[in-house]
C-alpha cells in the first residue's frame, strides 16, 4: 500500500490509466451533434436491453462462476500456429489474407495493405494486470514479429477489444488508428498523436492508405470505466480496397441493419463474426453463433470467419460451443466457414478445409450430445426496456 501522498497519487495514476479519457472539445461537439446521439447518450440502431431479467450483479457472478466451470475451459493446450515472419513477408497470392490471433483480433492483408482489427495481447482483458479474464491460450504472434500495420481498427471500447499496452505497442508513426466517436480520446490520453486518429460516426468513411473504411452500426454499448459512458460509440467495420472488401462485426446483437449494411457496401469476401460470449443475461448486446451465420449470410458475405471465442472466459457456455454452433448453423444454411488454428493465416479465396481441432481439447463429456437450438427464422421483436443492466 504507497505510503506517502506522492506515493498514492502514482498508484492512482497506475490504476486509472486504463481507464482512458472523456471527450471533450471539439470531440464533443461532434458527438452531441450525431444523429445517432439522442436523450443524453448514443442509441443503438433498434431499442436494447443488456439483461434479459432485472438481475442484480452478485446473482451474475454467481451465475458466472458456477455454470459449467469445468466445460468452459479447454482440457488441454489449446492448439495454434505460430506463422514465421517469412509466412508474413509473402505477400497472399489472391490479394487477401486473413490471421486470426485469438478473440476478435485478426490480420487482415487486403490489396497490399495491413490492417488490425480489435488486438490485445494484453495476459488478462482488464484495466489490471491482477485480475481479470485471463488468456486461456498465447498470443501466436508476438508483437515484435507482427511487423509494420497500416491500420488499426477499433470496434468500440471493452477492454477485450481495446487494451491500453497494445495500443501503446502498435503507435508508430506511420500508423493510422480508426476507432468511433469518441474512442479516439483514450487514444489521445494514452500518446497516440491526433493527426493519426481517424475518428468516425456510422456510414461515416475515411480515405486510409489506398483503402476505404466506413463504421457502420452494430449493437452494443460502451463501458470502460466504473460507469458507462454514454459520449462513446460503439460500431462495426467495413474495410474495402481496389479488390477487396472485408467485414468486422466488432460486438453486436442481431439486428435487420446487416441486411442494410450488404445492400450499401457488399458484398463481401470474407466476414469476421462475433460468435462467442453470449448469454441470456445479455441476450441483445452479443450473437449467438446460429445468428452470426444469419448475420453473415444477411451482409451478403462469402467467407465466413467466427471470431470472439476460444480465448477468454467471459460467458456461462461451454468452451467449444461457438464453434460447434457455428458449423452446424453454417452447414444448414449453406454458409461457407473457415474455422483456423489461431494464428494460421488463410486466403478467403481457397478457403482452407475444415479441420474439428477445437475437438482434441474440448471439455465435452465422451458421448455427450452438444444439443444445438433452432436456428432463428427471423429476428425477434426488440424490446424496450430500459437499458439498466451491467456491464458484460
Amino acid at each position: 500500500m504507497p505510503r506517502t501522498p506522492w506515493h498514492r497519487a502514482a498508484w492512482h495514476r497506475v490504476r486509472t490509466e486504463a481507464f482512458g479519457a472523456e471527450p471533450k472539445g471539439e470531440r464533443l461537439a461532434r458527438i452531441l451533434s450525431s444523429p445517432h446521439f439522442a436523450d443524453g447518450g448514443f442509441q443503438n440502431p433498434v431499442p436494447t436491453r443488456r439483461l434479459v431479467y432485472q438481475r442484480t450483479p452478485l446473482e451474475i457472478t454467481r451465475a458466472q462462476l458456477t455454470s459449467n466451470r469445468t466445460r468452459r475451459l479447454p482440457a488441454a493446450a489449446v492448439p495454434l500456429h505460430r506463422p514465421s515472419p517469412l509466412d508474413l513477408a509473402q505477400p497472399p497470392a489472391s490479394g487477401l489474407r486473413l490471421t486470426w490471433l485469438g478473440h476478435a483480433t485478426v490480420l487482415a492483408e487486403l490489396d497490399g495493405r495491413r490492417v488490425l482489427f480489435d488486438p490485445v495481447w494484453s495476459e488478462r482483458c482488464s484495466p489490471f494486470g491482477w485480475t481479470g479474464p485471463k488468456r486461456l491460450h498465447p498470443v501466436p504472434l508476438g508483437l515484435a514479429e507482427l511487423g509494420p500495420v497500416d491500420v488499426v481498427v477499433i470496434s468500440h471500447d471493452h477492454y477485450d477489444h481495446l487494451d491500453m499496452p497494445t495500443i501503446r505497442a502498435l503507435d508508430a508513426p506511420g500508423t493510422v488508428f480508426a476507432v468511433p466517436l469518441g474512442v479516439g480520446a483514450h487514444l489521445e490520453h494514452w500518446g497516440v498523436a491526433p493527426a493519426r486518429i481517424v475518428e468516425l460516426d456510422w456510414w461515416e468513411s475515411e480515405q486510409v492508405a489506398g483503402l476505404t473504411l466506413t463504421a457502420t452500426p452494430a449493437r452494443h454499448y460502451c463501458s470502460r470505466g466504473p460507469r458507462t459512458s454514454p459520449h462513446l460509440l460503439w460500431a462495426s467495420w467495413v474495410v474495402a480496397g481496389p479488390e477487396h472488401r472485408v467485414y468486422h462485426s466488432g460486438d453486436t446483437g442481431y439486428f435487420p441493419g446487416f441486411a442494410e449494411i450488404g445492400r450499401r457496401l457488399g458484398p463481401f469476401d470474407a466476414t469476421m463474426m462475433q460468435v462467442g460470449a453470449y448469454s441470456e443475461f445479455w441476450p441483445e448486446v452479443h450473437m449467438t453463433p446460429e445468428e452470426g451465420v444469419r448475420a453473415h449470410l444477411d451482409l451478403d458475405g462469402r467467407v465466413m470467419l467466427p471470431v470472439h471465442w476460444a480465448t477468454f472466459n467471459l460467458a456461462p457456455h461451454p468452451w467449444e460451443e461457438p464453434a460447434e454452433r457455428s458449423l452446424a448453423a453454417a452447414q444448414a444454411l449453406a454458409a461457407e466457414l473457415a474455422v483456423p488454428r489461431p494464428g494460421l493465416p488463410f486466403e478467403p479465396a481457397h478457403p482452407p478445409a475444415l479441420q474439428l481441432w477445437w475437438r482434441a481439447v474440448a471439455a465435452t463429456p465422451r458421448g455427450a450430445d452438444l444439443l444445438v437450438p433452432e436456428l432463428p427464422a427471423k429476428p425477434a421483436a426488440p424490446h424496450r426496456a430500459e437499458d439498466d443492466g451491467v456491464p458484460v
